[in-house]
């Protein structure tokens, strides 16, 4: 069963990552927009979820929001970050950019210990006002999921032009101000292997995080339903595996289980 979630306030919920998150999605609440197209998302396949409603407005995000903070000032619980994440990619949105302002300026007068995250596959960064907006927030967390273009277009099934190289001579612009996550899953897609916890995916993707130099990396595997049901979760010794590479360049590191 997959989930396409309300908008644009959603939660609060409990992340793996990062805690009591109060969810910000900027696309519509019947469906789906992304650049991507996942084998592994939550959200389904995009094809299956077509949305009729359009995205919602600024105005629509600041006022549902600043309700949601009043709200959780007065009643609880206290969110330890305000989450951009949701039906796709949150980058997407043409005013993106004027909404982290909103945001920010709502999470200062409300919950000023709270952080802001945003949750991106990466593909707008190159948008000087997208690449601005994540600079100026807590928590930039950009997927990089492998550096083999084969497998991305696997995998992540990019729309449109992609080139992994040009993610990470981009990534390396936040000159450390990122934090790179990374899916690692196990089981076939269309008949071929998607084991990317092995060194011949593993070892060429940390030399790209060496490059980038994040000041964190959260990898994780598959937690929910996935549309595609060949899929499997990697294990903790797998995970803990990659951590422990990490780790050894200098760079903290945690895994979801």
């Amino acid at each position: 069963m997959t989930i396409i979630f309300p908008s644009p306030i959603f939660g609060p919920v409990h992340s793996r990552r990062l805690g009591v998150s109060l969810g910000i999605n900027l696309l519509p609440e019947d469906g789906k927009v992304c650049s991507f197209d996942c084998i592994y998302c939550e959200c389904g396949f995009n094809a299956d979820h077509r949305p009729k409603k359009h995205l919602p407005a600024r105005e629509e995000v600041r006022t549902a929001l600043e309700e949601k903070l009043k709200d959780m000032q007065q009643n609880g619980p206290a969110p330890d970050v305000l989450t951009f994440a949701g039906n796709g990619e949150p980058t997407a949105h043409p005013h993106f950019p004027e909404i982290i302002e909103d945001t920010l300026a709502l999470r200062d007068h409300y919950f000023p210990k709270a952080k802001v995250s945003v949750l991106s596959n990466s593909t707008f960064i190159d948008r000087p006002a997208v690449f601005d907006a994540l600079n100026k927030i807590d928590n930039n967390i950009l997927k990089l999921d492998t550096v083999n273009e084969e497998y991305i277009h696997l995998l992540d099934r990019p729309n449109g032009k992609y080139s992994v190289r040009k993610i990470i001579e981009k990534m390396k612009e936040f000159k450390g101000n990122c934090i790179i996550q990374t899916m690692f899953l196990k089981g076939s897609y269309l008949g071929k292997d998607m084991n990317n916890t092995s060194d011949e995916f593993v070892l060429p993707w940390l030399e790209a995080v060496k490059e980038i130099a994040p000041r964190q990396v959260m990898i994780y595997t598959i937690d929910r339903e996935t549309p595609d049901h060949d899929l499997q979760k990697a294990t903790h010794e797998e995970l803990d595996r990659i951590v422990d590479l990490i780790k050894e360049t200098g760079i903290p590191a945690t895994a979801s289980y």
